[in-house]
């Protein structure tokens, strides 16, 4: 999908947020300032999260309760790290949205939904959807992607 604008962005991620299930696990992955961020506050936005979703670089996980409790790491510090968040005992309690799973990829679930953004210019990105796992198969077709 390509999205022309922040706003799109956002109208995206609810989509998405609004077909999520407790135990959902989201990676985005894309370069920096690439909308994973903004992508995350329109799920947050679905979900009805109390206050604003922001980055969670400095702290590595935020959470945000809502209709479903978000929970929004960033693995970009955790590189060549072999600390484990133990997110997985967080997995099945709200939706989790990663942010540089690639740094964290040993310890990802079996199934998730893999979301790139490629930057094209300073309002356009192009948002790829790959699915690991039948449930987010159904997803991105819901999604119409």
């Amino acid at each position: 999908m390509i999205s022309r604008s922040y706003e799109e962005t956002i109208a995206l991620g609810e989509r998405l947020g609004s077909l999520l299930e407790l135990g959902a696990f989201i990676a985005l992955k894309g370069d920096l300032a690439g909308g994973k961020t903004t992508f995350t506050k329109g799920i947050g936005k679905a979900l009805n999260v109390k206050g604003i979703v922001n980055s969670p670089t400095f702290t590595i996980l935020k959470i945000y309760e809502g209709d479903k409790t978000l929970y929004h790491i960033d693995a970009y510090r955790l590189e060549n790290n072999e600390y484990d968040l133990g997110i997985d005992e967080y997995e099945d309690e709200g939706i989790m949205v990663v942010e540089w799973p690639e740094y964290y990829e040993k310890y990802l679930p079996k199934e998730y939904l893999e979301v790139i953004f490629e930057y094209i210019d300073d309002n356009t990105r192009n948002i790829e959807f790959i699915a690991h796992g039948e449930k987010y198969e159904r997803i991105i077709e819901e999604l119409g992607c």
